[in-house]
């Protein structure tokens, strides 16, 4: 399961990257909602939760919009003469505030929903009293019942919900995240950076894909495609082909065209273990993901993970897992603790070694095999504490 972007028709200047006070802001609002998923951020969560009763309760009210689905209003726009990645978080509020009902609408309705799934009226469809509105309210209201009374508010007072959604979010600024963007801004301002000088130079030994020609009239510079870029900056992402594609390795299955709008890359601290891919609205495809030196663990790939549980569903390999828990041992002495053939347990060691569960270092003329014990305890600490049995 995937999503694949198609980057055919993108040259390197279509494509945007830096940091988003909002989007930023947006992350670390859903790992307050969702701490179970950020088990790397109880220290951090914990600081921020200190805040008052009053704006627990309100971000509790519009959690639905930071949700997995995440609202599209919290991501960069790109529209002319604008410059939606270089604004405070001040300045994109104020954008925020000066859209119209209908626009408001249009980004908001979908998060509240919470799903691609199913389709949902244009903002001016939208009225309260309409069928179209009356529908949409009691399909959210399926869904939960906080999102159904967001929905319900939404439909009758779309203006002075944008108001209050204002108000909390500045409240959020105030009581956390202003002190945490000071220190989060300036190193992912210098990923953005490296994100652009790569998309600005040649990988060595590497065809040209484009050559810019300076305004001095100096040295053309050969410049990198946006996919292989993309799959530089991230670990699950690999080039499928044909053709400028990148499959994003993500549990839902989506195809988007990307060109001709724009590729906007958003580095983050706080959206790890996640990816969002945002390609619904005409002006841009927003990609946010966890920018290098972030992430507490490697990022595992569904296949990588796939193979790591399948190699565990082996009763003889389990019992052999238990064996290497403890102590290096040889395969020689493997085979006459289980009572099985070397060939058996070299073929056993493989598969657990291909997956990564299972580390081998020759020492003289021997290879001792060992448990890769850290690896396993963060497939759960179940799994784990099944093996040390």
């Amino acid at each position: 399961m995937s999503i694949v972007l198609d980057l055919g028709g993108l040259g390197p200047a279509d494509v945007v990257a830096g940091p988003s006070a909002l989007s930023e802001l947006m992350a670390s609002l859903h790992v307050l909602a969702e701490p179970e998923h950020h088990p790397e951020a109880v220290g951090w969560a914990a600081r921020a939760v200190a805040a008052g009763d009053e704006l627990r309760d309100e971000l509790s009210v519009f959690a639905p919009l930071w949700a997995r689905f995440r609202c599209r209003l919290f991501f960069p726009l790109l529209r002319p003469a604008t410059a939606p990645l270089a604004a405070s978080l001040d300045e994109e509020l104020a954008a925020i505030a000066a859209l119209p009902a209908e626009e408001f609408l249009d980004l908001v309705a979908p998060g509240v929903l919470g799903t691609n799934a199913q389709p949902v009226p244009p903002g001016d469809a939208l009225r309260a009293g309409a069928s179209a509105a009356e529908d949409y309210v009691l399909r959210c209201l399926r869904r939960s019942y906080a999102r159904g009374e967001l929905a319900r508010q939404l439909v009758a007072a779309p203006l002075e919900l944008r108001d209050r959604l204002l108000e909390v979010l500045r409240a959020a600024d105030t009581a956390f995240f202003a002190e945490d963007w000071r220190t989060l801004r300036s190193p992912l301002e210098n990923h953005a950076r490296d994100v652009r000088r790569r998309l600005a130079t040649l990988p060595l030994g590497a065809p040209p894909t484009e050559v810019s020609q300076p305004p001095t009239g100096g040295t053309p510079i050969a410049l990198r495609s946006p996919a292989d870029v993309l799959t530089e900056l991230l670990p699950t992402a690999a080039r499928v082909g044909p053709g400028e594609r990148v499959r994003l390795d993500k549990l839902q299955i989506d195809e988007v065209r990307v060109a001709p709008r724009p590729l906007v890359l958003v580095p983050s601290a706080r959206v790890w273990p996640h990816l969002t891919v945002k390609h619904e609205h005409p002006s841009c495809v927003v990609v946010q993901y966890a920018a290098r030196g972030t992430t507490p663990v490697e990022q595992l790939t569904v296949r990588d993970l796939h193979h790591r549980l399948m190699a565990l569903t082996s009763p003889a390999r389990m019992e052999l897992c238990r064996h290497l828990l403890g102590e290096p041992i040889t395969t020689s002495e493997l085979a006459a603790r289980l009572g099985s053939s070397e060939p058996q347990v070299s073929r056993a060691l493989r598969t657990l070694r291909d997956a990564g569960l299972v580390r081998s270092t020759r020492d003289g003329k021997l290879v001792r095999h060992r448990l890769a014990t850290e690896v396993i305890q963060r497939l759960g600490h179940d799994v784990l504490a099944t093996v040390a049995r």
